[in-house]
């Protein structure tokens, strides 16, 4: 209704139409109700979701992409859909180009070296195709939408206890209460923050300290996984 009702008013401004007939649904559509995506920020209850995930009996490769998640909490679509040509195994980084981004901009995902683990494992079953999560059908396409969600319902976590969405607010709220720098963990989740002080950073900005974050990040989840009560190490010099 706001997009139909700027088209409106430009188009009386430039005698185009006669009135804002946007205004007529003032009141006859529902609002918006946004829901935050159901995630686990309690260290005790994160180990068990991640000891739950290593002993997950589906598919090798939705095993790899539940593992994976925690450790770059990218986007669902963004995860899915990574193909082996982003994937720089020299330089310990996965670059998502920019058409795949939910903000259109190049992002760098520094690679722990559990994630590279991860990757090298599934590249010997899926590395001569496009994608690293192929879908179960074809090797033409990525794998559903729905299927990290649903292995997540496959051991027990519903839709209100965790989703694959929820991987990146899991990863947020802790990092930010380990007291990593607020501005290298936004860039490293891609948000889309543009006020005038934001406006300049670029996909390489923080990239030294967000390599740091991520290496510290997946030996935090081994700790907790492993049954540790554990005090991330971190520098942001």
């Amino acid at each position: 209704m706001q997009n139909c009702g700027q088209v409106f008013r430009y188009a009386v401004a430039t005698g185009r139409a006669k009135r804002n007939s946007a205004a007529d649904l003032v009141g006859a559509l529902s609002p918006v109700i946004k829901t935050s995506f159901a995630t686990i920020t309690e260290p005790e209850k994160i180990a068990q979701l991640l000891r739950a995930m290593d002993g997950y009996q589906g598919s090798f490769i939705t095993q790899c992409a539940l593992k994976l998640a925690p450790l770059v909490f990218v986007r669902p679509g963004e995860l899915r859909k990574a193909e082996w040509s982003e994937i720089d195994f020299e330089a310990e980084q996965w670059v998502i180009p920019a058409e795949r981004m939910k903000m259109r901009e190049k992002h760098i995902v520094p690679l722990s070296r559990q994630a590279l683990a991860i990757l090298k494992e599934l590249e010997a079953l899926t590395g001569n195709g496009q994608y690293i999560f192929p879908g179960a059908r074809t090797n033409g396409r990525p794998m559903s939408e729905n299927t990290v969600n649903a292995a997540l319902r496959r051991l027990g976590y519903t839709k209100d206890d965790m989703t694959g969405h929820g991987f990146r607010h899991m990863a947020s709220t802790l990092l930010n209460e380990q007291g990593w720098n607020r501005d290298a963990i936004e860039r490293q989740m891609a948000h889309g923050e543009r006020n005038s002080i934001r406006a300049t950073y670029n996909y390489a900005e923080y990239l030294q300290e967000r390599a740091r974050m991520m290496q510290s990040w997946s030996d935090y989840l081994d700790g907790l996984k492993a049954g540790a009560k554990v005090t991330p190490l971190f520098k942001t010099a």
